[in-house]
């Protein structure tokens, strides 16, 4: 069995179809995603003391945390960084975008989960004489899809 590297694991944002490479967020240090299914309650009087209960909605969301930064390590400005996702997606209009989350898709066996999504927070955290820090989360809306290269 092969572990894998929580490195090759990543964060970008892709075209509507969730093929390619993508941008990788920049900075990003930390992601997670959660995939939840909340069944409906059928219990009744026929149930015999037991709760039922049928297939209900689903729901996903992202997590992720970076190093803040304006500019790569050569001095050019980012175009996709924290920075960037705020002012296109919340700042600018409350626009939703694709995201993925997983490997490139382009090694043999790698996995991406893709799908639309809203920023529902970002955060700055800037402590003296520490590396400053963002986190943002992402709330999917619509199915979330699994692709395997």
């Amino acid at each position: 069995m092969a572990i894998l590297n929580g490195t090759e694991v990543k964060l970008y944002t892709v075209s509507s179809t969730g093929i390619g490479t993508g941008n990788l967020v920049a900075f990003a240090q930390n992601c997670s995603i959660s995939i939840e299914h909340s069944p409906r309650d059928i219990t009744n009087k026929e149930s015999g003391g037991y709760s039922e209960s049928l297939e209900g909605l689903r729901s996903w969301s992202i997590e992720m945390d970076g190093a803040y930064a304006w500019t790569d390590a050569a001095g050019t400005v980012l175009t996709d960084g924290a920075d960037d996702l705020l002012k296109t997606n919340i700042l600018d209009a409350r626009a939703k975008f694709f995201v993925g989350f997983g490997g490139t898709t382009t090694v043999t066996g790698d996995v991406r989960y893709w799908g639309e999504c809203y920023i529902t927070s970002w955060s700055i955290s800037a402590g003296t004489e520490d590396t400053s820090t963002y986190s943002i989360s992402l709330t999917g809306t619509g199915v979330i899809n699994q692709n395997v290269a």
